[in-house]
C-alpha cells in the first residue's frame, strides 16, 4: 500500500471516531483498488463527465420529447 497512506489508516482506525473508522475500515479492505486508483495516471473523470451531462439533458426532457429532440439537444450541448 501506499506508505502515507498506511499511517493515516493506522491512525484512523485508532482515532476512536466512527465515520473515519469505518471509511479507514472499507478503504484497507478495497486495498488493491485504493492503490491503483492513487498510482496510475489514468482516469476516468472525462467519461463521467459526459455520462452526468447526458444525465442532466434527459432529466430536462422527461415526458416532454422524443428521441430525436433528445438527440438534437444532446449534439448541440458540445
Amino acid at each position: 500500500m501506499i506508505p502515507g497512506l498506511e499511517g493515516w489508516l493506522k491512525d484512523a482506525k485508532s482515532g476512536g471516531v466512527a465515520a473515519v473508522t469505518t471509511v479507514a475500515a472499507g478503504l484497507q479492505q478495497d486495498g488493491a483498488a485504493v492503490k491503483a486508483a492513487l498510482t496510475t495516471p489514468w482516469s476516468s473523470g472525462q467519461t463521467e463527465g459526459q455520462v452526468g451531462k447526458l444525465k442532466m439533458l434527459k432529466r430536462q426532457t422527461f415526458g416532454r420529447s422524443s428521441f430525436d429532440l433528445l438527440r438534437r439537444r444532446v449534439l448541440l450541448a458540445t
